[in-house]
């Protein structure tokens, strides 16, 4: 075989399997994406969030998470958390509105964002920080499994086992609408069709027993809709009769059939518009 043909062969190999790329210089960004095929950290030229004093009607949630980064952020023991409930209340935001928050006085704390369909290589993520000299939370937004999903049994691991167990400094948040991650109707059919019904369903929901912390988020009232809007136009220099603001807020909430952060949020991105305000 001539010299060509190898070349030719090489190549070949090397588009079907490339070389890993190198690792980032974590000083590029201050925040970061796992993707695979190949394994990369690209980073996030600006993260897309909100200032943490936006996020209303979630003071508990905010305080016990923020004093959980801080303390990870300054080299101490912390907890990996859970944000459940309620859609559009501000779980992932807060996530990254607290991220912002630390890393002004910790600039070494990273935010990596890992997708839950790339959980089998969490692995090999972890392989990239372990040692590292910075700390990073590890997010992943909406985190949920189906019933023939085995994905979380590479999560389990990460929080709480294997022999290597989880780097001293990476910490893990998730966010999901589910507080044990599964459908219930799969853990009822877990119990009613199962040969051992109660450890087939020890074993989905022992999954986020492994956060040591749970922080549920609930449907806002009127009031806490109306606070945010409030909150929003504050900040961003919006004005609006008050009762006419109240009016049109509750007749846009009303529309959607639902009352949220993000529905707030959506309201306010329109009244923005409508006068002229860049957000």
């Amino acid at each position: 075989m001539d010299q060509a043909a190898l070349t030719r062969i090489a190549e070949a190999l090397e588009r079907m399997a490339p070389a890993p790329m190198p690792g980032p210089d974590f000083a590029d960004a201050e925040g970061f994406v796992w993707h695979v095929d190949p394994d990369r950290l690209e980073p996030v030229a600006r993260i897309n969030r909100v200032r943490l004093d936006l996020l209303v009607g979630i003071d508990r949630s905010r305080d016990t998470l923020l004093d959980n980064t801080r303390r990870f952020a300054r080299g101490f023991s912390a907890n990996n958390a859970l944000l459940w409930g309620a859609r559009g209340m501000g779980k992932s935001s807060l996530v990254k509105a607290i991220h912002a928050e630390v890393a002004v006085n910790h600039t070494d704390l990273k935010l990596i964002e890992l997708q839950r369909e790339d959980l089998p290589s969490v692995g090999r993520l972890l392989n990239h920080l372990r040692g590292a000299p910075q700390r990073f939370l590890l997010f992943c937004d909406d985190l949920s499994f189906s019933h023939d999903d085995q994905h979380y049994k590479s999560l389990k691991a990460v929080l709480d086992g294997g022999i290597e167990g989880r780097p001293d400094n990476v910490l893990f948040y998730a966010t999901s609408n589910r507080r044990h991650l599964m459908p219930r109707d799969m853990i009822e059919n877990e119990r009613s069709s199962g040969i051992n019904p109660s450890e087939a369903v020890e074993e989905k929901v022992s999954l986020s027993d492994r956060f040591g912390l749970w922080l549920g988020f609930h449907p806002c009232s009127q009031d806490e809709y109306l606070s945010m809007i409030d909150r929003y136009c504050a900040a961003y220099g919006v004005a609006a009769e008050p009762e006419t603001l109240r009016a049109e807020a509750i007749e846009w909430q009303a529309t959607r059939g639902a009352r949220s952060g993000r529905v707030a949020w959506q309201f306010f991105t329109d009244l923005a518009g409508r006068q002229g305000v860049r957000v």
